[in-house]
Formats: structure tokens, sequence, C-alpha cells
């Protein structure tokens, strides 16, 4: 007999990076979840060619939404050091970068898919390993 499938997630925490070598250049991002435990629930980083760091940034969050999604989250908190993408995100900014555009636009589609988004804004330092994993994706090209 086997064990049943653990239930999905209800809440996971989200952190999201990215990164990019000029600006633009090599670029890339890391992600990160866990759930309300602290558990740590998924992880993933991809190269993404050349774009600008906040296109990067962008990639991190839609990767860390399409992530919670599969995971079968209902709400997010998705943490992010970069202030442009989170402002952007909750409406304070405009969105006027045409690089950003496209991108903006996915995020309010995958965010409209779950009953909460919060989007906050955190310092470098509590972003570590999602900063980790986009560097290491990085690295990985480069060599």
């Amino acid at each position: 007999m086997s064990a049943a499938a653990p239930s999905p997630p209800a809440f996971v925490i989200a952190y999201a990076d990215g990164a990019s070598r000029g600006n633009p250049g090599p670029a890339s991002y890391g992600v990160v979840l866990y759930d309300a435990s602290g558990r740590e629930l998924h992880r993933s980083s991809r190269a993404l060619g050349r774009a600008t760091n906040n296109q990067a940034e962008y990639h991190g969050a839609i990767a860390a939404l399409e992530a919670a999604l599969g995971l079968g989250a209902r709400e997010v908190e998705l943490r992010m050091d970069s202030e442009l993408v989170v402002r952007q995100l909750s409406g304070r900014y405009k969105v006027r970068n045409p690089g950003l555009i496209p991108l903006h636009k996915r995020m309010l589609d995958l965010r409209s898919r779950f009953q909460r988004v919060a989007i906050v804004h955190v310092p470098r330092q509590q972003n570590r390993a999602a900063d980790k994993l986009a560097n290491e994706a990085l690295d990985s090209v480069a060599k």
C-alpha cells in the first residue's frame, strides 16, 4: 500500500532574483520556494542569453509564480530585492520600457490565477539563495 501524495501547499513563500553581467549582457534568474514552515519545495535557475537586469528580474518573478502554480499553491508571497520590479508590480511605478511591458503583462496574467499574491521588497542579503542560483546559472554559461 503506497502512501498518499502530500496535499499541495496552500501558501508558498517565493524568492526570485535576476542577474545580468552588463546591462544588457548575459543574464539569468534564480528561484527558491518554501512552504509556511520554511521547508524548501522548489529551486530552479536558468541562463537567459542577453537581457537587461530588470528583464532578468521579471523572468525570475515569472518563474517563481509558474513554479507556485505547478505546486498547486493558492497564495504566494513573492520576495524580491528589485525595487523597480516590486514597485511596477504593485502599481506604484508605470512600466514604460518596451522590453518590460510583455513581461509585466505575463506577471499580471499569472497573478490573476492565484487567490492572493503579495509582492514584497526584501534587502539583497535576505535573497541570497535565489541570487546564488542566478549567479551559478551565469557562471555555467561563461565556462
